[in-house]
């Protein structure tokens, strides 16, 4: 009958209903300055309405539940903060209780500092306006004009006109209403428009409700100005004007540093990825340029040590970023020696894996990196999209590697591709080859983490002053005096935990994957490869795959198992010899669609061997006789003698029948050797009678 915020007038006075109970209602008087909620018997309210001494009334705040305060003014934040400090109390069911009350008073008085009188009166007008956050809007209705901006009525404000003709536009409230409509609509977006052209559009929007007015009456662009920078905070319109993404990544304020959030080396690794500025040529062909190769950094947080990286054509991805992670985990000593640099584990010693891995969230999530999760404890951490600042030691290595090679390598990017006359295309000037530009990389990583001063570290209050800010010293110093959380798994176990996983079948032909079949000694001793029906084999086992090559695949013991053992190739898999999982998807691509091509044309003519074959049955219904002098029973005792009658036939015209020879005729000698040109005998007189050589 009775509901919340309902506003009842009884005996003269009215009362704002706050909440209702099963056989209660609590209401407050709605204009009284020192009234709190009280509770009343429904009963008694419903014998009021029949004594006809209670009745229903006008809500005398209802307009209040429509404002809404301009984004940023003083009412609005004012609105918010005091409904900040008022909710624990306002939220309270048994507010009506004094102790209860004044319980979660105190609390707010400790914890916001504010008087009990303000709590109170914020609360009691939260109450009796309708208990919504607009009822804390401030009555600046009722106020003066102290502080406030100057309204103009008759006469414009300002100093008059000098040297433009007219006197200009009066600013009211409904031309600050097109002000709003023409900077929200232009300025206050990430379209990059101008003021001047905002300015062009209100004057625009002006003439259409003014249209009699000439050029020099409509208000000025110094008037939408002042307005623009009186009623926007700046916070505001920098929020607008980059959008949200830009925002967050380029212009945020930053409270606090990545070293920071780390106690010591190993704590955090942060891996990221980037296209190089510069374009490589073939090892093999020199003459062809093979494009931009893509460099995967892994960098410990607190050090800023490169712990590893990769350099390949891969793109981004999963496949290419294992590889950096692998390489971030092992010694360095033997890959360096391939490139002919003499490098201990002292000089590179971040060897294991850290506590926690910040990736972008489409490098490192799923199932396939669980493994490193769940099996070596590294908590993986992934950054919001369009949020590369997250990463911001990694993306500040790549710049300073960059750095490294672009004054002295050509081929280097140096702008747009677009030719002007005269110009050359950078891409033609590409001389280095992958293993001439790693070579550069390992170099540059190897000066990186041995003397490369950090000049902006922010160091903590335990590191002393002479402690040089080179990634070595930084990762020694922290490994003595902080704590150190490289975990150090087998190299080889790593390795395979870190490859793609997948789910294979078992048949009797060995483990499928990908339609690539693989066997191994395991595999037998299983039994898994017997034929039969008793043989009992499991439908499906977790594989790991090395995407580089199909030779090898790895089946573990058990879904949570970290054990496994190598299956070989499959001799009927034998066309993927030596090929890697890219070959063989791209293998199985090019068969599907063969067998599909190959499928339409069997279609085609599966209907047209149908239609023969309706054809022939419809020739032999016509030849069939209609009326045969035979019963049906007779018909079927016949088939065994009509069978070999056919049978005779059939013979006599399969019989072979040799061809007739015509012994007219010398048969062709066919020689199994070159015969001599003459059989005759030998004939000396050229030799006998010949002059001599000496006459």
């Amino acid at each position: 009958m009775f509901k919340i915020n309902e506003v009842l007038q009884y005996e003269q006075i009215l009362y704002r209903i706050l909440m209702v109970f099963d056989y209660y209602l609590l209401w407050i008087k709605v204009h009284d300055d020192k009234a709190f909620p009280e509770l009343v018997e429904i009963a008694e309210l419903e014998q009021g309405i029949e004594d006809e001494v209670l009745k229903r009334a006008a809500d005398p705040y209802s307009d209040i539940t429509t404002v809404i305060p301009e984004a940023g003014s003083t009412a609005q934040l004012k609105r918010d903060e005091n409904y900040a400090v008022i909710k624990p109390l306002v939220e309270l069911e048994n507010c009506y209780e004094p102790k209860a009350r004044g319980k979660v008073v105190n609390q707010i008085m400790v914890e916001t500092g504010k008087t009990k009188q303000s709590i109170y009166r914020f609360a009691r007008r939260y109450w009796q306006r309708g208990q919504i956050p607009n009822a804390l809007l401030p009555d600046y209705k009722n106020s003066g004009a102290k502080g406030q901006k100057r309204r103009a009525t008759t006469t414009k404000l300002g100093r008059p006109r000098k040297y433009m003709p007219g006197t200009g536009a009066l600013i009211d409230d409904f031309t600050e209403k097109l002000f709003r409509i023409a900077i929200e609509r232009h300025i206050l977006t990430d379209k990059g428009k101008t003021f001047r052209y905002a300015h062009n559009r209100l004057k625009d929007i002006y003439s259409q409700y003014f249209p009699a007015l000439p050029e020099e009456e409509l208000p000025t662009y110094w008037q939408m100005e002042h307005f623009y920078k009186r009623e926007y905070r700046q916070v505001d319109k920098i929020a607008a004007q980059a959008g949200e993404i830009k925002r967050k990544k380029d212009i945020r304020p930053l409270t606090g540093t990545a070293a920071a959030d780390v106690l010591g080396p190993g704590m955090r690794y942060e891996i990221d990825a980037t296209i190089a500025d510069i374009y490589l040529v073939s090892d093999s062909q020199r003459s062809d340029i093979v494009g931009r190769p893509v460099i995967y950094m892994v960098i410990d947080v607190f050090s800023r040590m490169v712990a590893g990286f990769y350099i390949g054509f891969e793109n981004p991805s999963y496949a290419a970023a294992i590889q950096a992670i692998h390489m971030a985990t092992t010694d360095k000593s033997g890959y360096c020696r391939q490139f002919g640099f003499d490098v201990t584990p002292q000089q590179w010693p971040c060897i294991g894996l850290p506590s926690a891995l910040l990736a972008d969230r489409g490098e490192l999530m799923g199932h396939q990196i669980e493994c490193l999760e769940k099996g070596f404890g590294v908590r993986i951490e992934n950054t919001p999209p369009f949020r590369s600042e997250a990463k911001g030691v990694v993306e500040r290595a790549f710049r300073t590697f960059q750095q490294a090679f672009k004054p002295f390598a050509p081929g280097v990017v140096t702008g747009t591709k677009i030719k002007k006359q005269g110009d050359r295309d950078y891409r033609l000037d590409a001389k280095l080859t992958i293993q001439e530009f790693t070579k550069i990389i390992v170099a540059s990583v190897l000066y990186h983490n041995q003397y490369h001063v950090i000049e902006d570290y922010d160091k903590a209050a335990d590191m002393p002053t002479d402690l040089p800010n080179n990634p070595l010293a930084i990762w020694n110093w922290g490994l003595q005096h902080r704590t150190g959380r490289l975990k150090k798994p087998a190299a080889e176990h790593l390795r395979v935990a870190l490859m793609p996983r997948t789910r294979a079948t078992i048949s009797e032909s060995g483990v499928c994957i990908f339609g690539v079949y693989y066997t191994s000694a395991e595999l037998l001793k299983l039994g898994w490869m017997h034929r039969g029906k008793e043989v009992k084999r499991p439908k499906s086992v977790e594989v790991a795959y090395d995407l580089a090559t199909a030779d090898h695949i790895y089946i573990y013991h058990g879904p949570n198992s970290n054990d496994y053992f190598v299956c070989q190739l499959a001799t009927r898999s034998r066309q993927f010899s030596g090929a890697s999982f890219w070959d063989v998807w791209q293998q199985n691509d090019e068969l599907k669609q063969t067998h599909a091509d190959a499928k339409l044309v069997a279609d085609e003519q599966k209907r047209a061997l149908e239609r023969q074959v309706i054809e022939v049955v419809k020739q032999a219904e016509k030849a069939a006789p209609k009326h045969i002098g035979l019963s049906d029973a007779e018909r079927i005792r016949n088939i065994r003698d009509n069978r070999a009658k056919e049978k005779g036939k059939e013979r006599k015209e399969r019989a072979y029948k040799p061809v007739e020879i015509d012994t007219s005729k010398s048969a062709q000698v066919h020689y199994l050797s070159e015969p001599d040109d003459d059989l005759d005998f030998p004939d000396f007189s050229d030799q006998l009678f010949k002059e001599d050589d000496d006459v």
